[in-house]
């Protein structure tokens, strides 16, 4: 089997090709024409901006990356959702299988109100139950701003720690990059937060978040903030959230809250997917507490359909309070499964 560290430098360079790609056509661009739907698929909506990095994908896999060995690319976009490289390839002899969500966080980018990120996992082919917790090697790179100049990369191999680096875009240059989850033993004064980007269930969500808050630390006090909330629209920047120390506590439990929306008559939730949740392999080799909201490791199989809940704690003090208050608000509304 080839070893997986010789896939590094080429996903490096598929995210650098990727991340200029899509820098320059958002400096071209007006955010009108990059926010145009122009597919709908079941696992999400399609928009301009998201067709610039995957016409680079395939192109670049079929070169670089399944010359060294058989290959299952696995991403939105594709026939199915995935493809074997070299073509006609059977199945049984691909080696790595490799998920790629090509901008993690379009909606930010397409109106240049946050970064992006390219993120990509890869595990041993163990067949089609193979899933993120078998993921061996992932990276992931900030697509930035076009009025940004800096942008970081992040990357690990099962057991080896994790590595980062902050590329200058103007200059070139690259410089080692020093990340660390918070040490601090609650939430009070930080950014800890359960996600709730779309309309239709917010009202649950923020009554899940504010028991969370109020069961960590009592009664607020009259004219004080206990702690804050991020919604940064995007599952890879959520996770470099909490490794660089930014952010305490995330849930995001969208694919909870089906019982929710099917009473109310709303359609299935937009949710989280592996491919959104491919680099959390970094998370955990730098300490982050990465898990499923019954507190065991993620374990949805490598493929875009799968709805995913996720929860990520700072250290294990937080999770030691916080994660009995989760479980607890999501029993009592018998959305625990």
């Amino acid at each position: 089997m080839t070893d997986i560290r010789t896939l590094l430098e080429p996903l490096r360079r598929l995210h650098e090709t990727i991340r200029a790609a899509v820098v320059e056509a958002c400096e071209r661009a007006a955010s009108d024409e990059l926010a145009k739907v122009v597919a709908e698929e079941e696992s999400d909506t399609i928009f301009a901006i998201d067709r610039v990095s995957e016409e680079v994908l395939i192109d670049f896999f079929e070169r670089e990356v399944a010359s060294l060995a058989p290959v299952l690319l696995i991403a939105e976009g594709l026939s199915d959702g995935q493809i074997i490289l070299p073509r006609g390839t059977a199945e049984s002899d691909v080696v790595w299988r490799i998920i790629v969500d090509p901008i993690d966080g379009t909606r930010g980018l397409m109106y240049q109100k946050r970064s992006g990120w390219i993120l990509t996992g890869v595990a041993a082919n163990r067949g089609p139950d193979t899933s993120l917790n078998d993921i061996e090697l992932a990276v992931q790179t900030e697509i930035p701003l076009v009025k940004q100049h800096l942008s970081d990369v992040l990357w690990a191999v099962r057991g080896e720690g994790f590595h980062a680096e902050r590329f200058n875009r103007v200059t070139g240059e690259h410089s080692a990059l020093e990340l660390h989850p918070s040490s601090a033993g609650n939430i009070e004064q930080s950014y800890s937060q359960v996600v709730r980007f779309f309309p239709g269930v917010r009202d649950v969500l923020a009554a899940i978040d504010d028991e969370i808050v109020h069961g960590a630390l009592g009664p607020a006090q009259p004219g004080k903030a206990q702690c804050f909330e991020d919604q940064y629209t995007s599952t890879g920047g959520q996770l470099y959230e909490l490794i660089a120390g930014h952010d305490r506590f995330t849930a995001d439990l969208r694919a909870q809250m089906e019982p929710v929306t099917s009473e109310r008559g709303l359609p299935r939730p937009l949710c989280c997917h592996p491919y959104d949740l491919c680099t959390e392999l970094i998370a955990r080799e730098a300490r982050v507490i990465v898990t499923g909201v019954d507190g065991g490791p993620l374990n949805a199989r490598l493929a875009v359909e799968p709805d995913v809940s996720w929860v990520g704690y700072a250290n294990s003090n937080i999770r030691a309070t916080v994660e009995p208050l989760l479980q607890t608000a999501l029993k009592s509304r018998s959305l625990f499964y």
